[in-house]
């Protein structure tokens, strides 16, 4: 089924311009807010938690505004399986890419980390020819292989080498002596509690990945925060900020403190932009956190020799 669905469905209908599929899911946008209310519960808790001052009113009109632009992204990313280089060009600039051209030319490779903030599939696409740095992206596979080969064939045909979170390690070791640039979105729901990096995020304790930290500290690699700004519908600015070239000179916690904290600034001023669908909280608070924290630096202190 879901190869019928890819070839007679959704890869031909990626084709169409962005205003055809822009109509399609604009019905799709009246069911989900009316007949099929797509996960309103998590997306309404999520809101509401995060934004303990606003009224239920306020709350409603975030989460028409979230399905909006779901439905939006969804049209968007069909698109991504065949939207040419000029148009993914024209559609995504960045507003700042001497912060990337000037490590390129130090010869430092990079962490470029966000979150899942506006549309993040047309830069995995386009990193590749957007930087001078050879892309990377480390991703999650999905359950179905067939979607996870066509999705990731697709993200790749500009450059972008899609790797998997398991073998990541074998393949940076492998890439060479060029810089490279490594794309990951952390703001997923870490697997493991006692592994993850617990701080105050949107109001709440939360456990956020720590992956990206350890990664920088582990490879000297240089990390920037990027943010996704829609300009209009169909048109996004990229705008880049320096966290650290040298990280080994971060405090435990520091970079991943930073890196949460700027994505939470972007959540804030325009909330509607994120996936709020998830559900990211679902780590129970750890009932010795204080402990935790305090043998997670001691190991992270001594693997990195810090005394």
């Amino acid at each position: 089924m879901g190869k019928v669905a890819y070839y007679l469905i959704v890869f031909p209908f990626s084709f169409l311009p962005l205003p055809f599929l822009y109509g399609f899911t604009s019905i799709l946008y009246v069911l989900l807010t009316t007949v099929f209310p797509y996960r309103k519960k998590v997306i309404t808790d999520n809101l509401s938690r995060s934004f303990p001052d606003k009224t239920e009113k306020e709350i409603s009109q975030l989460r028409q505004k979230f399905y909006r632009h779901f439905c939006d992204l969804l049209a968007e990313g069909i698109k991504n399986l065949s939207i040419s280089e000029k148009e993914l060009r024209k559609r995504l600039v960045v507003k700042n890419p001497e912060v990337m051209n000037e490590l390129y030319e130090e010869g430092k490779s990079a962490i470029l980390v966000s979150g899942h903030y506006n549309n993040w599939e047309w830069l995995i696409s386009a990193q590749n020819f957007l930087f001078p740095h050879q892309a990377y992206g480390i991703g999650m596979p999905m359950t179905s292989k067939f979607w996870d080969k066509k999705i990731n064939e697709r993200r790749s045909r500009f450059g972008m080498r899609v790797i998997h979170s398991k073998n990541f390690k074998q393949e940076i070791e492998k890439s060479g002596d060029d810089p490279i640039a490594i794309l990951t979105l952390g703001d997923q729901s870490p697997g493991d509690s006692n592994k993850s990096f617990w701080m105050e995020f949107l109001n709440q304790t939360t456990a956020v990945q720590f992956g990206t930290e350890m990664m920088a500290h582990s490879y000297n690699f240089s990390v920037v925060f990027f943010v996704m700004r829609k300009m209009k519908r169909g048109y996004y600015e990229m705008e880049l900020k320096l966290i650290t070239k040298e990280p080994k000179t971060c405090k435990w916690g520091e970079i991943t403190r930073e890196h949460t904290l700027l994505l939470e600034q972007e959540i804030i001023q325009v909330p509607e932009y994120w996936i709020w669908s998830h559900k990211r909280w679902k780590r129970e608070v750890p009932e010795n956190l204080n402990e935790l924290k305090i043998n997670q630096e001691k190991k992270f202190n001594e693997k990195f020799s810090r005394h």
